[in-house]
């Protein structure tokens, strides 16, 4: 196996491949990167068994077809020390890979490529194209109420649901939940959901570049796929039933208030200061066209905010914790935003001012 290449064309998917490689590992072979070069093309493929992620990279030079695993990480800090024009000439020597660039050269051990896990390939059940940046959008805006360590391990991840026309993304820690839709040109009559893990999501949104190309998607029985053509991103499913979460939107509230995001984010963010470390509790009390923020701590110290709003229905008093409500402020992009509340034992939907296509539900606390 030998190969030349720009540093710039494998440092870019170098990086993106060994961000799936685990540092500690159960199996030696899984903190390497797979090496694969054939047909004047380099593919390198990391994995944990999880999440598999497969960069191609087509090469300029002559090149010797093989293959090989070599340690992610020290690749990549080779390639990053070197400078940004160097061109990197790779060679398989015996049982050592030999790097070389100007006057560097550096020798990384080697394991076999057979050793190398592949993710195993079930049948796909439902293919589908969709816009990159739509995509990403739609799990930005949702990303952030995952579950980390949940004993519920189904939270630990994102719902994606596919109906006629139209892509869904919902996640929920079981305080809050956030869902974001995007029309698609999807052909499929009933309901389909997957459940994909949270290191799977965050790295699918990672490879999602901003520009208008498409990535191609097969949801299959246990794994997810999705291609981009210089990418191909594989991850497992969780098995496990995500809540209704239809159930979870809160329906009839009959207490509409309208802000601006910006003064609402800003407010939020200076009471936040002085509410409780551990449970990031504030009060909001609402009248005729103002919002009052309140938060303290165990300190005896005190933060208020008044923000004009548009709000006319009776006095309403209710606690929630205030990163819940950054978060969802943060991911919107719109001037106003809406809350609908009823009462102050029930939870709050946040949307954008005209815009249905995503919806926040934030649990209240008892303050």
């Amino acid at each position: 196996m030998h190969f030349t290449i720009q540093r710039e064309a494998l440092l870019k998917p170098l990086q993106l491949v060994a961000g799936v490689v685990e540092r500690r590992q159960t199996l030696p072979v899984l903190s390497n990167v797979l090496l694969v070069v054939q047909d004047q093309q380099l593919s390198l493929t990391g994995t944990d068994l999880e999440v598999e992620l497969v960069g191609r990279v087509a090469l300029e030079d002559a090149s010797e077809p093989g293959e090989i695993t070599v340690p992610a990480r020290k690749l990549m800090d080779i390639c990053k020390s070197l400078p940004a024009d160097a061109l990197i000439s790779v060679r398989l020597d015996e049982q050592k890979v030999v790097i070389k660039s100007g006057r560097s050269r550096f020798s990384l051990s080697t394991l076999p490529a057979n050793d190398f896990p592949a993710v195993e390939e079930g049948p796909g059940s439902l293919n589908f194209s969709v816009n990159q940046g739509k995509l990403r959008r739609v799990i930005e805006r949702s990303g952030f109420a995952m579950a980390q360590q949940d004993v519920r391990y189904y939270l630990n991840g994102m719902l994606l649901e596919v109906s006629n026309g139209m892509l869904r993304a919902v996640a929920t820690d079981g305080h809050r939940l956030a869902m974001c839709s995007m029309g698609a040109g999807i052909e499929q009559p009933d309901r389909h959901q997957v459940i994909v893990p949270r290191k799977g999501i965050l790295e699918l949104a990672r490879l999602l570049g901003e520009q208008d190309g498409d990535v191609s998607i097969v949801l299959g029985q246990h794994h997810i796929r999705a291609n981009t053509g210089d990418f191909t991103f594989t991850s497992k499913l969780v098995d496990g039933k995500f809540p209704d979460y239809e159930r979870v939107l809160p329906r009839g509230g009959d207490k509409l208030v309208v802000g601006d995001r910006q003064l609402l984010r800003e407010a939020f963010s200076r009471t936040a200061i002085l509410s409780n470390e551990k449970y990031r509790g504030i009060r909001l009390q609402l009248e005729n066209g103002l919002l009052k923020i309140q938060a303290n701590n165990p300190e005896q110290e005190e933060a208020e905010e008044e923000i004009a709003v548009e709000y006319s229905g009776s006095p309403l008093e209710i606690g929630f914790n205030v990163s819940y409500l950054l978060d969802v402020l943060g991911v919107m992009t719109t001037d106003q935003v809406r809350l609908i509340l009823s009462d102050s034992n029930s939870s709050a939907l946040i949307q954008e001012f005209d815009n249905d296509d995503s919806a926040y539900v934030v649990m209240p606390m008892r303050l």
